[in-house]
C-alpha cells in the first residue's frame, strides 16, 4: 500500500494494476514502492506475516473469559449505580471514547490506505479492545443501572437487569456486537463491517446530559461539541473526495486528489473549500464529478446553515443573562429620556444597574427560583443566606425552622453610595440585615454627623418592625457609605412567619425590648442617637435601652412614694346631708418626684440620660438580687396591705 506522494497517476496506474495481478497470480507480495489498493485477503495476512495471529485471540479471549467469569463476577458484583454519580459519568466517558473511535476511523480506514498488512496488527488489537468496554458496559454497568419506577428508585439486581433489558438500549447494543467480523475470511479485513459498533450511540446522548448538568458553564461544552458536528462533516466529505478520486484514477484531472503532499490533509482542505463554499476549486469534467461536486454543494449548504444556526442557538443561550441585562438598561433609559428625568438621576440608576449586574450576575434572583418548589426554593436559600442570618445576635436562640422560613422571604436590595436606607419619621415596614457594604446613622442640621458605622452582619429597624401601635416610625437616617447590598425584611412576612412560632416571637420582642412593655403607654422618645441599637455578631450586650431606663426611674419613683404614704391613714370622713364631692381633689405631688423633675430642669433630657446611663450598669447578679429585692419587697406591702 502507498500513502500521499508514493502512488503514480495518471498512464502509470494501469500498468500498476497490472503488476499488482501478476503478483497475485504468482503468489508473491506487491513491493512497497508499487502503486495500487491492494484487496488482500485475512488468510494471506496470516500466513504472510505472523502477527496477523493476534487477529484471532479476541474469539478465545471472549470465549475464555465471558463464559467462564462472567458468572462469577456476577456474584461478587453486587454495587448498583446511579445515573448521576462521578464513576458511571466516568465509565460513560470511555465508552464514548470507544464509539469515537469507530465513528472517526472507519470512514478513514476504508477511504484512505492507511490499513497495511504490517500494522493490521495494531488496528485489529483496538478494534477488539474497544469491543471489550461495550461488553463491559452490556453486562457490568447497565444492568447494575438505578431507574425510576412510579416515583420510587428501583434499586433491586433483579429489577434493573430485568428494565434494561426490555428497553430499546439493550437492543441496539446487542446489535453494535454483531460480529460481522467473520467475513473477513471472504472480503478481507475491512473496515465497513464494523459499521454496527455505530449503533451504540445512545451512550453519546446519555454522556452529552450528564456532562451538562455537571459542568458550571454548559455552554462552553455545547460549543466544542456542535463545533465537532461541524468537523466531523467535513471529516465525512473528506473520505468521499479521496474514495472518488481513487475511483477515478488519483491525479487523472484537475479535479481529483493528485496524490501529492499528505492525503487526509488534502482532501480534507477540498471538503472544506466545498461544504463552505468558499469556492476557487476546479471545476469538474467527468459526469461522476459533476454529480459529486452538485452533491457536495447541496448537502454542504444544509448542513453548514443547520451547524451555524445550532451555534447560534447555543451562544444565544449562554448570553441570554446579559441580554436580559441589555434589554432592561436600554428600556429603562428610553423611558427616562422620553420623561425628561435629570441626568444626575439617570446616571445614578445605570451606575445601580451596572454594579448589580457585575455583583450579582442578574437583576432579579427570585425569577430564576420561582419555578422551583418551595422546599428546593428553601434549600438554596439555606445554603445561600444562612450562614450571614445565623451570626445575627437577633435571631440566636430562635426556632431553627423558623429562621428557615425567614430566609424565604428575605429580599436583596442593592444600594448606591449616599443613599438614604431609612430616614427619620418614617413609617418603618421592613428590617434590614447588612449582607455586604457599610452603612451609617447620620443627624445634625445638614445629616453630615456620622454616629456610627453599621457593617456586614448587623441588623438595624427592628424596633419598627416588632413595635405596635403608633410606634413603627424610624427613630434615625441611616444611609450607604459605599455599594451596600441589604437583606430586606417585610413586617407582614414576619407576622405571617411568628404566627406559627409563638416562642420566637416572645424572645424577638424580648429582645427588642418591646416585651413586658407592649401593653404599656410609651414613653416619651429619647434623642435619635441614644435610641440607636447595634447588633453585631453575638455582641448581645452592646445595646442601651432608654425605655428600660424610663420605666425603671418610675417605678423606683412609685415605691418610694408608697414607703412614704404607708405610714399615714386614711382621714374618716362623716357622712354629711350636704352636697358631695363628685370629682376628688387632686393629690400633692410627691416630694421625691418633684426632686427628680428639678434635676431633670436643671441638667436637661440629655444630661439626666447619660447620667443614668453612667449609674445604670448592674451585673447580671446584681439584676438578680435588685429583682429578689423588688419581689420581697412587693410581697411585704401586700401583706401589709392585708393586714
Amino acid at each position: 500500500m502507498f500513502i500521499g506522494s508514493e502512488r503514480p497517476s495518471g498512464g502509470q496506474l494501469r500498468e500498476a494494476q497490472m503488476v499488482w495481478t501478476c503478483a497475485e497470480e504468482g503468489g508473491w507480495r506487491m513491493k512497497t514502492e508499487l502503486p495500487g489498493r491492494p484487496q488482500w485477503r485475512f488468510m494471506d495476512v496470516v500466513k504472510e506475516d505472523c502477527r496477523g495471529l493476534v487477529s484471532l485471540l479476541p474469539g478465545f479471549f471472549y470465549g475464555f473469559f465471558f463464559f467462564r467469569h462472567v458468572r462469577r463476577s456476577e456474584r461478587r458484583l453486587t454495587v448498583d449505580f446511579c445515573p448521576i454519580d462521578l464513576i458511571y459519568v466516568i465509565w460513560l466517558f470511555f465508552v464514548v471514547a470507544a464509539w469515537n473511535w469507530n465513528v472517526w476511523l472507519i470512514p478513514v480506514r476504508w477511504a484512505f490506505p492507511y490499513q497495511t498488512p504490517e500494522n493490521i496488527h495494531l488496528w485489529l488489537l483496538a478494534d477488539y479492545t474497544f469491543d471489550f468496554i461495550y461488553i463491559i458496559d452490556i453486562l457490568v454497568f447497565q444492568p447494575r443501572l438505578q431507574f425510576v419506577r412510579g416515583g420510587d428508585i428501583v434499586c433491586d439486581k433483579k429489577d434493573m437487569r430485568e428494565h434494561y433489558m426490555t428497553t430499546e438500549r439493550f437492543k441496539m447494543d446487542i446489535i453494535s456486537l454483531f460480529p460481522l467480523e467473520v467475513f473477513y475470511y471472504f472480503t478481507g479485513v475491512n473496515s465497513l463491517l464494523r459499521f454496527p459498533r455505530l449503533l451504540k450511540y445512545m451512550v453519546f446522548s446519555e454522556f452529552n446530559d450528564r456532562m451538562e448538568s455537571v459542568m458550571k458553564k454548559a455552554y462552553i461544552y455545547r460549543v466544542i461539541r456542535t463545533s465537532m458536528y461541524l468537523l466531523y462533516s467535513l471529516h465525512i466529505n473528506a473520505c468521499l473526495f479521496y474514495w472518488g478520486s481513487d475511483y477515478e484514477g488519483l491525479g487523472s484531472t484537475k479535479w481529483v486528489y493528485n496524490g501529492k503532499g499528505n492525503a487526509y490533509i488534502r482532501c480534507y482542505y477540498f471538503a472544506v473549500k466545498t461544504l463552505i463554499t468558499i469556492g476557487g476549486l476546479p471545476d469538474p469534467t467527468t459526469v461522476f464529478e459533476i454529480c459529486f461536486q452538485l452533491i457536495n454543494y447541496f448537502v454542504g449548504v444544509f448542513a453548514f446553515s443547520i451547524m451555524i444556526g445550532q451555534m447560534r442557538d447555543v451562544v444565544g443561550a449562554a448570553t441570554a443573562g446579559e441580554n436580559y441585562y441589555r434589554a432592561c438598561m436600554d428600556s429603562t433609559v428610553k423611558y427616562m429620556t422620553s420623561y425628561n428625568i435629570p441626568r444626575e438621576v439617570q446616571n445614578r440608576i445605570k451606575t445601580w444597574y451596572d454594579y448589580t449586574w457585575k455583583s450579582q450576575g442578574m437583576l432579579d434572583e427570585q425569577e430564576l427560583l420561582i419555578q422551583l418548589p418551595d422546599k428546593m426554593r428553601m434549600d438554596i436559600a439555606v445554603d445561600v443566606n444562612y450562614a450571614i442570618v445565623s451570626k445575627v445576635a437577633l435571631f440566636q436562640g430562635c426556632d431553627r425552622q423558623m429562621v428557615f422560613d425567614m430566609l424565604m422571604r428575605l429580599k436583596s436590595v442593592v444600594y448606591l453610595p449616599g443613599d438614604f436606607v431609612c430616614k427619620k419619621g418614617e413609617i418603618g415596614r421592613e428590617m434590614y440585615i447588612i449582607k455586604q457594604g457599610e452603612v451609617q446613622v447620620v443627624g445634625g442640621p445638614d445629616l453630615e454627623t456620622v454616629f456610627v458605622t453599621i457593617r456586614a452582619g448587623s441588623v438595624f429597624g427592628e424596633i419598627s418592625l416588632l413595635a405596635g401601635g403608633g410606634g413603627n416610625r424610624r427613630t434615625a437616617n441611616v444611609k450607604a457609605h459605599g455599594f451596600a447590598n441589604l437583606f430586606i425584611l417585610d413586617k407582614n412576612d414576619l407576622a405571617e412567619i411568628l404566627v406559627h412560632y409563638p416562642e420566637s416571637e416572645k424572645l424577638l420582642r424580648k429582645k427588642s425590648g418591646h416585651g413586658a412593655e407592649a401593653d404599656r403607654p410609651e414613653p416619651r422618645q429619647p434623642p435619635e442617637l441614644l435610641n440607636v441599637r447595634l447588633w453585631r455578631f453575638g455582641d448581645v450586650g452592646a445595646r442601651f435601652s432608654v425605655s428600660e431606663l424610663v420605666w425603671t426611674a418610675a417605678l423606683c419613683l412609685s415605691l418610694c412614694r408608697k414607703m412614704l404614704t404607708k405610714d399615714k391613714k386614711p382621714e374618716e370622713k362623716e357622712e354629711g346631708k350636704g352636697a358631695k364631692t363628685v370629682i376628688p381633689p387632686r393629690p400633692d405631688t410627691p416630694e421625691m418626684f418633684k426632686a427628680a423633675l428639678k434635676v431633670t430642669e436643671q441638667a436637661g433630657i440629655e444630661g439626666t440620660f447619660a447620667k443614668l446611663k453612667k449609674v445604670y450598669r448592674p451585673s447580671e447578679a446584681g439584676e438578680a438580687q435588685v429583682g429578689q429585692h423588688h419581689h420581697i419587697t412587693s410581697l411585704q406591702l401586700q401583706g401589709r396591705k392585708d393586714r
